[in-house]
């Protein structure tokens, strides 16, 4: 990877964007999304938005949440120690005994996620896994007044863990989910910028909020730009490891290139173009179905405004919601290749519709 790009993806990674709270993430995207575009605005939530070939004819909108799953201070007890609320899909049971971060409004506190020691609970039998509220945070202090005096009941947390390159072209991090995505638009602007003249559609990238608790940035988005067409990023399950079943989760592997989902949101023509223009740059692609929902921003951007030829293009991630997720980045490399060869695919008076 580009020496450039790959310090991009390391500071959007280890900067928290925790859910409601993104704007950190958002201005290092903004920063560097900014190189590429000929604008770059943002809406009442903070959704970005960073625009290529302004004016340029129809409209493509290549979409990304920047939130990551985190938590909140919910309860501070007598002693000073914090229970806290999650906001997303937060595991309580590998939450436990982490190193954590509260985003105070005078700046970060340091805290540990309190584990007992299995000493302490022998003899209780099987230890069942914790719910949200069981869990506590210890920062150190000794009464509820001096904890007050640090934190406030809804100050988001989140937790330490950093980006590592772990072997070969496999990376961990915490927040793959979804820095990927937002990374991966970024990087499309930058792939288009120098062929920008080519190019018959006009092309927003963005960076939207409040995706792990409903979709929400997403749905105010698109219906304020009212695209044409939309590609969004995200993360997907790889199916790679033990104790995954296949026949159940569909065989995804790391490695072996991003995944296109099939069915509902998903537009057949948006996935055939996507499909030929992906053959003729060698770009490999894995296949994925869904039934309802494909649990990303496709899901509310397909239906905006009377409807919205939509395709999900998805990254295989392992390990998904937890401190340790681990992706490729040789196929995380692909995703801004395929998105750039799609756009410059577009005809001027193209449409993408079911023909009846």
């Amino acid at each position: 990877m580009r020496a450039e790009s790959l310090e991009f993806l390391r500071t959007l990674v280890n900067t928290p964007s925790p859910v409601g709270h993104e704007t950190r993430g958002l201005r290092v995207w903004r920063d560097y999304a900014a190189q590429f575009a000929d604008e770059t605005f943002s809406d009442a939530y903070g959704n970005c938005v960073a625009v290529l070939n302004r004016g340029g004819g129809k409209r493509l909108m290549l979409a990304a949440h920047a939130d990551e799953i985190a938590m909140s201070v919910n309860h501070v007890t007598a002693e000073g120690y914090i229970h806290v609320r999650k906001t997303g899909g937060i595991d309580p049971a590998i939450t436990k005994a982490q190193r954590v971060t509260i985003h105070a409004r005078t700046g970060p506190v340091k805290g540990v996620v309190g584990n007992v020691a299995p000493h302490l609970t022998r003899g209780e039998g099987d230890p069942k896994p914790p719910k949200i509220h069981e869990l506590f945070i210890d920062i150190g202090t000794a009464s509820r007044e001096e904890t007050l005096q640090l934190v406030r009941i809804g100050d988001p947390i989140t937790l330490n863990d950093q980006f590592e390159l772990l072997r070969g072209d496999l990376a961990v991090a915490r927040a793959f989910d979804n820095r990927i995505g937002t990374w991966s638009v970024a990087e499309t602007l930058r792939l288009l910028k120098p062929v920008a003249t080519q190019l018959k559609w006009e092309i927003c990238a963005v960076a939207n909020v409040q995706e792990e608790v409903g979709l929400l940035g997403a749905r105010q988005i698109a219906y304020s730009l009212k695209p044409d067409a939309a590609i969004v990023v995200d993360v997907t399950h790889a199916t790679d490891y033990p104790t995954v079943d296949p026949r159940q989760h569909g065989d995804i592997r790391v490695g072996k290139g991003p995944t296109l989902t099939h069915g509902g949101c998903n537009h057949v023509e948006v996935l055939d173009r996507l499909e030929s223009v992906a053959a003729a740059k060698g770009i490999p692609l894995q296949h994925e179905a869904m039934s309802a929902s494909s649990g990303t921003d496709t899901d509310v951007i397909f239906w905006t405004r009377g409807g919205i030829p939509s395709g999900l293009i998805s990254l295989p991630n392992r390990y998904m919601h937890s401190p340790v997720e681990v992706v490729s980045l040789r196929d995380l490399e692909y995703i801004p290749e395929l998105m750039a060869a799609f756009s410059l695919s577009l005809e001027a008076a193209e449409e993408f519709k079911v023909r009846i």
